[in-house]
């Protein structure tokens, strides 16, 4: 298969949507990260999904709109608490789990009773949406396992060969995946964090809570409920290790694994906030942001970066899990798979 990637206009818009309509997959921009979609309605074309992706079964996908009258497709209804939640917040990056209705293939769900839907607002993706006459299931257009894409090129990068089109829309401005809310257990509970952070949630839901599986592994034997739950995620070829503390004393701790992998003749890049890089000298470092939201926007592509470079370790500085600090440290623990050292010693989170 050859994959083309096209220019963002209107004759390219159709042709994408044409190849959806036809049963196939085809790459597009969201605001959080790549997509990679097909009819959400038809079980043999999101099986293209999984196959492009090397996707787990047991994973299950998001379904995107355009239209609030799609949901009568998808779901068999929907409470006060998402009425209120999609008024609030779609278009936008939250996603939210809701009874599933009897039109959405198992495959979509992964065997769940329940279904994940969202309204992206990058106006490309509701433009596709809309001409392609369909929901349209669409997780996140890379290779099962890796880091997520937030350019056109990171998705030729991974899926070369193995999708037909790709729609070229830019970066990506959020930069990691969608909120993703289950309002089907009672109380309502965050099982990924994204762009709409728990503080925004809490103030139309004050009882939303934060499952244990964002931030340590999912437990032996559960239920993957949501993307993001169960396998290793966001995971570049390089050795992951989120480094915790705070000033002087994380510094220390980095600057020592960092020297060590030297010694042993091992490529190692720091990843660290704006304003930290100073604290590692000449070692290479990569500077992801000034806060929260600039970090977690750059640093799939900062793990995309470092295995360009070959590098063979990564040390992430571990930051508060306030606003989108919560996202950020979700990625960067899957993509570590949960190794994790503290200042003056070291742990595996499990």
């Amino acid at each position: 298969m050859k994959t083309e990637v096209l220019p963002l206009d209107a004759a390219s818009l159709e042709r994408a949507a044409l190849s959806l309509r036809a049963g196939e997959v085809a790459a597009f921009p969201t605001e959080t990260v790549y997509g990679l979609g097909a009819d959400a309605l038809n079980a043999q074309a999101v099986g293209k999904i999984y196959a492009a992706k090397g996707r787990p079964a047991d994973n299950p996908l998001i379904v995107h709109i355009a239209e609030l009258g799609d949901l009568d497709k998808l779901i068999t209804g929907a409470d006060a608490r998402a009425r209120a939640l999609m008024g609030a917040f779609w278009p936008g990056p939250l996603t939210l789990i809701l009874p599933r209705g009897s039109r959405v293939p198992d495959v979509v769900s992964a065997g769940l009773d329940t279904v994940a839907v969202r309204m992206p607002s990058h106006p490309a993706a509701l433009a596709l949406i809309r001409a392609a006459g369909t929901p349209l299931a669409a997780p996140s257009a890379n290779r099962s396992g890796r880091p997520s894409p937030t350019t056109a090129a990171h998705v030729l990068a991974d899926m070369d060969g193995r999708v037909p089109l790709i729609l070229d829309g830019g970066a990506c401005s959020v930069g990691v995946e969608s909120t993703v809310l289950d309002l089907t257990r009672g109380q309502a509970a965050i099982l990924r964090p994204g762009g709409v952070t728990l503080e925004m949630l809490r103030t139309l839901l004050p009882e939303v809570r934060v499952d244990e599986a964002v931030l340590r592994p999912l437990a032996a034997g559960g239920e993957a409920r949501s993307p993001g739950m169960k396998h290793r995620h966001y995971a570049p070829a390089a050795r992951v290790i989120v480094v915790t503390g705070g000033g002087e004393a994380r510094a220390a701790a980095i600057r020592g694994r960092y020297d060590a992998a030297a010694l042993e003749g091992q490529r190692a890049v720091i990843l660290c906030q704006a304003g930290h890089a100073a604290l590692y000298g000449d070692r290479k470092a990569q500077v992801l942001g000034d806060g929260a939201g600039e970090m977690a926007a750059n640093l799939f592509a900062a793990l995309r970066e470092a295995d360009a470079q070959g590098m063979e370790l990564i040390l992430a500085e571990a930051i508060q899990t306030e606003g989108m600090g919560l996202a950020l440290m979700n990625r960067l623990l899957r993509a570590a798979d949960f190794e994790v050292a503290e200042a003056g010693g070291c742990q595996n989170s499990e």
